[in-house]
């Protein structure tokens, strides 16, 4: 045997890997918690608003955001997307954007589609009207909301858990 083999030093495949720190990823392929801010495209399709919302939960939880704020944004969220869906047209590579911002326990969320026919508004109280309270619910929620345009998409936002931190 040679000196090597006897010495006690073992092998490459008997040597401890170096830790890497966990790293937890939605099914966007996000990293949960991680900096202050996320964007996600979603399918245009209905089966994406619970994965959203799972998504953006998942994530306020990490950053340690209280659980009602987290409830709150999980409910605008769906909300603005499913809108989204029913009032919009997909963006050009035929999904939804969803970004969310989160700062001392605010958070803000936008939802950016195509664009449709009408701009996005609260509908006035209806009692027995089967649809047009999507908003109405973001707005009873929100600290602010709001709508902007740009060139081919719309994004509503709405802000969560504080004061907006945005000009409108």
């Amino acid at each position: 045997m040679d000196k090597a083999s006897t010495s006690g030093a073992k092998d490459a495949s008997e040597r401890p890997k170096a830790s890497r720190p966990k790293v937890d990823l939605d099914e966007f392929g996000g990293t949960i918690g991680v900096g202050n801010a996320r964007t996600i495209r979603a399918p245009w399709r209905g089966s994406s608003i619970p994965r959203v919302r799972t998504a953006i939960c998942r994530d306020l939880a990490a950053r340690e955001v209280d659980e009602e704020t987290i409830d709150e944004v999980a409910i605008v969220a769906s909300e603005l997307v499913a809108n989204a869906l029913r009032h919009a047209k997909p963006l050009h590579d035929n999904t939804v954007r969803v970004h969310w911002t989160e700062k001392n326990g605010v958070v803000e969320v936008d939802v950016t589609d195509g664009g449709g026919e009408t701009a996005p508004k609260a509908m006035p109280k209806a009692v027995f009207a089967p649809s047009g309270r999507g908003l109405r619910i973001v707005r009873s929620l929100a600290h602010e909301w709001g709508v902007s345009e740009k060139k081919g998409s719309i994004t509503v936002w709405a802000s969560l858990g504080g004061p907006s931190r945005r000009r409108a």
